[in-house]
């Protein structure tokens, strides 16, 4: 089901918000901005509460988000403590796109090492070699973060009227 609003914005411009039942309506583009974009501002909550931002590098399919990273991060402790991110990819400030997600490790070794190749055939910019950082799927600072969205929201800011595409998972957890 398709539903729209209209808002008034503070400078009296109107913005139009498109929300959309089911993620798939925005796939496509969701990825084609992140894949473009290849890095995003990710912040999590530490255990005071407090926000904390970064930059990784994700990548998207079947709307789930993979990220290999250190599992001696501070992000690894935050995670611990709220398995809550929140990412942002602003290659186009008239068209940015965020995903607020559930975060969990993937320890599967399946999992990791499909992460790996992934990330070693993908091309660049989105793709790279993980063992200039690691030294194998098995090395024991290499994690996999999967990230699984429960809010997407892509914007185009120039078009009248501003434009929101929202998909939201019924049940957020």
């Amino acid at each position: 089901m398709l539903s729209v609003r209209f808002r008034t914005g503070s400078k009296g411009g109107i913005r139009m918000r498109v929300e959309v039942d089911d993620f798939s309506e925005i796939e496509a583009e969701f990825i084609a901005r992140a894949h473009r974009m290849v890095w995003c501002s990710a912040a999590t909550v530490d255990s005071q509460g407090r926000p904390r931002s970064r930059v990784l590098h994700p990548f998207w399919e079947n709307g789930i988000g993979w990220i290999a990273t250190s599992r001696t991060s501070h992000k690894a402790a935050h995670l611990a403590h709220n398995p809550h991110m929140s990412i942002a990819y602003v290659s186009d400030v008239l068209k940015p796109a965020y995903a607020e997600c559930t975060v969990e490790w993937a320890d599967d070794l399946a999992d990791k090492r499909y992460v790996w190749d992934f990330f070693k055939a993908a091309p660049e910019p989105l793709g790279y070699d993980p063992g200039m950082i690691w030294q194998g799927v098995e090395h024991p600072t290499f994690g996999v973060l999967k990230l699984t969205p429960w809010r997407v929201e892509l914007s185009e800011i120039p078009s009248p009227p501003g434009v929101i595409k929202l998909w939201r998972r019924t049940s957020a957890t």
